[in-house]
């Protein structure tokens, strides 16, 4: 299958690039001839499997470039013919689009919530956001999507609360990660590298965009929760807050995080609004209890009380604290059925809807 695939930017760390990179080798690996369309790319894609790159020039005020970068795909698209294209961003016209930054109009909604009062009003104002809601209202109209792959029961729900798309051309394919590596980790020499003592309780947040990840919640929720030898260990980039709880070590992004995992007792991640957090796969792979909450549609992989704690909302910082508590005195590991966990099933399902969007293409 020639196969067109859209991301504007890949990067060496973000669960959404890295997820991108994985699925495009993966593809290539298969036999697939993949064409990618992008603004900017990691070296690790230029190896034996690189796909064919297409660079995208996007210039403009921040504001205008998603639309900017949309406009420009199509051009270039109109150029060559390709059995299916497979965006993963708001482009105007797709065969298959993966939902997996969710809807942004429920993200500002979400924002609003949470925001003071005297900020409500200004929240999705700005040209970016008018310019990021124009390309939704394309992206999920059906003359210009065939099918739509979400995450997450809980961005489908969206999608259609929200748009007059076919339901039963919205697909659910839950993420993939590599299992086997983060089965695999170190404890000890993450532990040593980052001077954790051996029998500390280590409360592990993973991700960058702190803001939308929750980690202000995470901070009030461990200052309250911790005892004398808790840990909190925050990887991602991110500005450092000046005011924080003593025992906090923040590491910026890890290359290494199967370590970290297999150093944390507990993985935390309390969003704002995440379709479906990659980290939440790799925690699981590696055995660590997680908690998050409904704001998450990875919570929907979560058995309550057995593999981790899914809370209402993030906000709740008292609930948070009591389940941070909780995890950080039983020190377990869990289980999970690894092909739910697995990039290999997650390929092979996303294969199957490009290759029936091929189908209709051709008739």
């Amino acid at each position: 299958m020639k196969l067109a695939l859209i991301r504007r930017h890949f990067a060496a760390t973000g669960g959404a690039e890295l997820y991108t990179q994985r699925l495009c080798q993966a593809l290539v690996r298969d036999g697939h001839e993949v064409h990618l369309f992008a603004e900017s790319w990691p070296t690790s894609l230029q190896d034996s499997l690189r796909p064919v790159i297409h660079q995208v020039e996007n210039f403009g005020p921040r504001a205008q470039r998603p639309l900017n970068f949309a406009r420009a795909v199509q051009n270039m698209l109109a150029r060559e013919h390709y059995d299916c294209v497979f965006s993963l961003e708001r482009t105007l016209s797709q065969d298959v689009y993966r939902a997996g930054d969710g809807v942004h109009r429920v993200w500002l909604e979400r924002r609003r919530t949470v925001a003071p009062w005297w900020k409500r009003w200004w929240v999705g104002r700005g040209a970016f956001h008018r310019n990021m809601l124009a390309l939704e209202q394309q992206v999920f109209d059906s003359r210009n999507t065939r099918r739509i792959i979400v995450n997450s029961e809980m961005v489908r729900r969206e999608i259609l609360a929200h748009f007059d798309f076919p339901p039963e051309h919205i697909h659910l394919v839950r993420n993939g990660v590599e299992v086997d590596r983060f089965r695999h980790g170190n404890r000890a020499v993450f532990r040593r590298q980052w001077g954790l003592p051996e029998d500390s309780s280590v409360l592990l947040f993973a991700g960058s965009g702190w803001e939308r990840k929750g980690l202000h919640w995470v901070l009030t929720a461990f200052d309250q929760a911790r005892r004398p030898g808790d840990w909190l260990v925050v990887a991602g980039k991110g500005r450092i807050p000046w005011l924080r709880p003593s025992q906090v070590l923040f590491t910026g992004p890890l290359a290494d995080m199967e370590n970290a995992y297999a150093a944390a007792d507990v993985f935390v991640l309390p969003p704002l609004y995440e379709p479906s957090a990659n980290v939440v796969y790799e925690a699981l792979a590696a055995g660590v209890p997680v908690i998050t909450s409904r704001w998450n549609g990875a919570a929907e992989i979560i058995e309550d009380d057995r593999t981790g704690t899914v809370l209402p909302r993030s906000d709740d910082v008292q609930a948070l604290a009591a389940a941070i508590r909780r995890w950080l005195d039983q020190r377990t590991r869990v289980k999970v059925d690894p092909v739910l966990l697995s990039l290999e099933r997650n390929v092979q399902e996303t294969v199957a809807i490009l290759e029936q969007a091929a189908r209709e293409r051709r008739s």
